[in-house]
C-alpha cells in the first residue's frame, strides 16, 4: 500500500487562508489521491474529499469534533458545551432535543413567520433607491425565527440582534478584526439568551408551550437535572444563528436567478415544486459556504490499509466533495436538473455536513435551510419585481464564508399586489 502523499512545504496555513475552497481539492488533483497529509497551524493534518472519504468521517463515533476547529470560530459557531461538540449517549440526547424542533409543522411555521417577515420588510424596499439584499436578509430571518422561538422583540432590540448575529457567521472563518468583532458581539447575545432562560425558569417571562424558548429553558440532560444555564443560551443562539446565516444561500439563490436566466424561466411559470427543489440543491452544492469541517479521532480506524491514530485530525473538503467530479457532471456547471437522477446519498451532498441527522454531527437544521431557500425563490420570483443593475457579482473564494462582491444589489424594488407565498404543504399521512 501507498504512503499517503505529503504536502511540500513547512506550513500551510496561509496558503488555506489564501484559497480555503480549494485549497484541498487542487493538491489531491496533483497528487492524484483524495487523501494527503499537511501541517495546519503547525499540527499534523490529514485533507480528504470525496464520497468515500465522508463516509469514513461520518463513520458514527469515529471523531469528535473537540479540538478540532480553532477557538475562534468554535465560539463563534457551536461554541463549548453544545451538541456538536459533544460524542456518545451525551451527543445523541442533546441532538434529539434539536431534532424535536425541526418537525414538518414547526418547520413550516418558521417557514410561514419567514414570509410575514419577508413581507413587512419589503416595504421598506420600496421606498429605497436601491437594496443590498445580503444585508437586509439577515433582519427578515432574525424578525422570523425570533417570533417563532416564543422571543419578542422591539424593533431596536431586532435589529440589535441581528448585527450580533450575523457578526457571529460572518466572523467564524476570518482571521483579525471581523473576527474580534464577532466575539465581541457574541458575548452580548450570550448575557440576553442566558437571561431569557434564567426569567423563563423563574417564571418571570411566560415562554409560549413548545416554542424553542420553551423546550430548550425545560429540557433536562442525561442525569434528570436542567441544562445548564449556559449551555441552555448557547443551544437557543445555535437555533438563531444558524438560521439568520440562511441569508447567504438566499443570497447565492437570487445571484443564480441572476446568471441563469433559464432556471429563473421554469420557476416563474412552473407551479410544481420539483424543479424547485432541484434549484435550491443545485445552489447548495455549487455554491461555497464553509469549505471543510474538522473532527479528531477518538480512537483508531483502518482506512485503505492505513492505520489512523488515536487523535488524528482530519480535514474533510465539503466544497471540494460537492464539486467531485467523480459523483457529479460537469460539477462547475450550474446544472439543476442533476438532482432528478440524483440517488440522494448522505456523502456525496454534504454543504450542512454528511452521514445521518441523529447518529452524526449533520447540521440539525437543514430542513429548515432548504424550506426557507424555497420560500425565498417563490418570493424572489412571483411577488417581487426588481431590477439588478450593473454591479460585480463575482463571488468571492478567498473570504470565509463566501458571497458575491456586490452582496446582490437591486433597484426598483416592487411586490405585487395580487401574487402570494406560501409554506411547503405538510405531507399528507
Amino acid at each position: 500500500m501507498a504512503a499517503i502523499p505529503r504536502d511540500s512545504g513547512f506550513d500551510k496555513t496561509l496558503s488555506l487562508l489564501a484559497d480555503p475552497y480549494r485549497f484541498v481539492s487542487k493538491r489531491c488533483r496533483l497528487y492524484g489521491t483524495d487523501v494527503f497529509e499537511t501541517r495546519l497551524m503547525l499540527r499534523r493534518a490529514i485533507c480528504t474529499m470525496g464520497e468515500e472519504a465522508a463516509s469514513v468521517f461520518y463513520h458514527p463515533n469515529r471523531f469528535t469534533r473537540r479540538g478540532a476547529l480553532p477557538l475562534t470560530a468554535l465560539l463563534l459557531l457551536q461554541d463549548k458545551g453544545s451538541a456538536a461538540v459533544l460524542d456518545g449517549d451525551a451527543h445523541r440526547h442533546r441532538k434529539r432535543l434539536m431534532m424535536s424542533m425541526m418537525s414538518p409543522s414547526c418547520v413550516q411555521d418558521l417557514a410561514s413567520a419567514f414570509i410575514d417577515a419577508w413581507h413587512q420588510r419589503a416595504e421598506r424596499w420600496e421606498a429605497a433607491r436601491h437594496v443590498v439584499l445580503a444585508a437586509e436578509v439577515p433582519h427578515v430571518l432574525t424578525r422570523a425565527v425570533c417570533a417563532w422561538a416564543g422571543i419578542q422583540v422591539s424593533d431596536e432590540e431586532a435589529d440589535q440582534r441581528t448585527r450580533e448575529l450575523v457578526a457571529m457567521y460572518e466572523g467564524a472563518g476570518a482571521v483579525g478584526p471581523r473576527n474580534w468583532r464577532g466575539q465581541v458581539l457574541r458575548s452580548r447575545t450570550e448575557r440576553w439568551a442566558r437571561d431569557l432562560i434564567t426569567r423563563v425558569r423563574r417564571g418571570e417571562l411566560a415562554a409560549p408551550p413548545n416554542s424553542a424558548l420553551d423546550v430548550i429553558a425545560t429540557h433536562r440532560e442525561l442525569d434528570g437535572q436542567l441544562m445548564a444555564t449556559r449551555h441552555a443560551a448557547v443551544e437557543l443562539i445555535n437555533i438563531l444563528r444558524p438560521t439568520t446565516a440562511v441569508e447567504r444561500y438566499i443570497t447565492f439563490a437570487a445571484h443564480a436567478l441572476a446568471v441563469n436566466p433559464a432556471s429563473r424561466a421554469v420557476l416563474e411559470t412552473d407551479d410544481g415544486d420539483e424543479y424547485l427543489d432541484w434549484f435550491v440543491q443545485e445552489v447548495r452544492r455549487f455554491y461555497p459556504f464553509f469549505p471543510l469541517v474538522g473532527g479528531r479521532a477518538l480512537t483508531g480506524f483502518e482506512w485503505r490499509g492505513h492505520e489512523f491514530a488515536k487523535g488524528t485530525w482530519m480535514l474533510l473538503d465539503l466544497y471540494g466533495t460537492n464539486h467531485d467530479p467523480r459523483t457529479w457532471d460537469d460539477p462547475d456547471v450550474f446544472r439543476p436538473e442533476r438532482f432528478g437522477t440524483w440517488n440522494g446519498s448522505p456523502f456525496t451532498l454534504i454543504p450542512q455536513g454528511g452521514g445521518d441527522h441523529l447518529a452524526n454531527h449533520r447540521c440539525a437544521g437543514e430542513a429548515v435551510t432548504l424550506e426557507l431557500m424555497k420560500c425565498a425563490v417563490r418570493l424572489l420570483t412571483r411577488t417581487l419585481h426588481y431590477t439588478i443593475p450593473e454591479q460585480d457579482l463575482t463571488v468571492d473564494m478567498s473570504r470565509m464564508p463566501a458571497v458575491p462582491r456586490s452582496r446582490f444589489v437591486m433597484t426598483n424594488v416592487r411586490q405585487a399586489e395580487t401574487a402570494s407565498v406560501a409554506p411547503t404543504p405538510l405531507p399528507v399521512a
